[in-house]
């Protein structure tokens, strides 16, 4: 082997150790979503706060970035290069993407019911085909089990498209399924980490998008079914316009990030031979490969905020109005390579979902969807196999970094995977 080999498990330069062997196609997936801003903040990554023109003030230091996210007085959601700017002129003022102090707790507060063990549980086993066996996921089973080589992105995209339903009041027939999930993907696929906003046309574009998307929920809303998400919103006591953006905030944040992470948490699994392991029956232990997936994938490779008044961020000065980039993917991947075992650093723990006030409300969730699929797996092993991954192709030019497939097919742990890359 000679000047750089590189190989479906991993790369290494000559003088050099070998990167860990996730971090190949990990790269390829987060570079083939966002080609100009992951490279500029990746390259800030050495340095605890850079300035990264055309980015902002990117933060790449764990301790540092969980200080800003902490620092209601000095950073907010809410102004220039903000979360605001994307998402008010497409879900309206009040979606707790874009909102601040009593007024947000007051939201998150009333919004908290519907994201109780019981309530996610409900909403992620779906209709009464999903309960009886004809669900996304038992056939996910059923197909794995039966030697079938199945694309797990194709599955879990349709999950979430199940539970996009679930949320604006559809039916999850296969037609409204991808209706949701192609109209939810038309939105987040305009956003860029190098801009500040979407353009008019965007806007326009983005608002016609999620009204025909939300027509469903408006009407269950109305209609007061308590079966429904919005109607339980509206017994929590939830204005209509209110609700409606809290199921487009939901539809366009939540689903997309589950989508990406299963299918990349699989095939890190796989490529660092955990996957009989992840897939075994000790719960402690899937729970921190879970998390460990979660620092190593960072579905969310950015979180901004605006400087609210001027001051100093690890001794950079920033002054109101500043754009900072807390880089999530360099705070959680500074720790290394896939390594459940490893003690996570309190710094980083769950940094992935925020801290503070706008820790992700949808956690339990994304939780409960992570462990359904993974069950569906866990359920197909037999005899000393496991799902191995075969052929996959990464998703280009989208919000949430993606594999456009993932195929699967089970065979006896620690297989290798195939090369063939799309």
């Amino acid at each position: 082997m000679t000047g750089t080999d590189v190989t479906a498990r991993g790369t290494r330069r000559a003088g050099h150790p070998a990167r860990p062997p996730e971090e190949h196609w990990e790269e390829r997936v987060q570079r083939a979503a966002h080609p100009l801003a992951y490279p500029a903040i990746r390259s800030a990554r050495h340095r605890p706060v850079v300035r990264v023109p055309r980015v902002g003030v990117v933060v790449s230091d764990a301790a540092v970035a969980r200080e800003v996210l902490l620092d209601l007085e000095h950073f907010s959601k809410v102004g220039p290069g903000a979360p605001s700017d994307l998402w008010t002129p497409v879900l309206g003022p009040s979606v707790l993407l874009n909102m601040e102090g009593a007024e947000h707790a007051a939201l998150r507060r009333t919004l908290g019911p519907l994201f109780s063990p019981r309530a996610v549980r409900r909403l992620v086993a779906g209709d009464d085909a999903a309960a009886a066996g004809d669900g996304v996921l038992p056939r996910l089973t059923r197909r794995l089990a039966a030697g079938e080589t199945v694309d797990l992105a194709a599955a879990v995209t349709e999950q979430a498209g199940a539970v996009i339903c679930g949320m604006v009041g559809l039916p999850p027939t296969d037609d409204a399924v991808r209706s949701a999930m192609t109209a939810a993907r038309t939105i987040t696929g305009m956003v860029r980490l190098h801009r500040h906003g979407l353009t008019r046309s965007q806007v326009r574009q983005a608002r016609a998008v999620l009204e025909r998307l939300t027509t469903p929920a408006r009407a269950a809303y109305r209609a007061g079914d308590p079966a429904t998400v919005p109607g339980r919103m509206r017994d929590l006591g939830l204005s209509e316009r209110e609700a409606m953006g809290a199921v487009g905030a939901f539809v366009l944040t939540g689903t997309e990030t589950i989508q990406s992470f299963v299918p990349r948490l699989v095939a890190v699994a796989h490529d660092t031979g955990w996957t009989g392991r992840l897939l075994g029956g000790d719960a402690d232990l899937r729970r921190r490969a879970v998390e460990e997936g979660l620092r190593v994938t960072v579905p969310t490779p950015a979180m901004l905020r605006s400087v609210r008044a001027a001051t100093t961020v690890a001794g950079v000065p920033v002054a109101a109005g500043d754009r900072v980039v807390i880089a999530t993917v360099n705070c959680c991947r500074a720790a290394g390579g896939f390594d459940p075992d490893r003690p996570i650093d309190p710094a980083v723990r769950h940094l992935w979902f925020g801290a503070g006030p706008h820790f992700c409300l949808g956690m339990p969730l994304a939780t409960a969807q992570v462990d359904a699929v993974l069950d569906a797996l866990a359920a197909a092993s037999a005899d000393g196999r496991v799902p191995v991954v075969g052929r996959r192709g990464v998703e280009r030019g989208v919000l949430v970094p993606a594999y456009r497939s993932l195929e699967l097919r089970l065979g006896p742990a620690g297989s290798g995977p195939e090369r063939a890359v799309a």
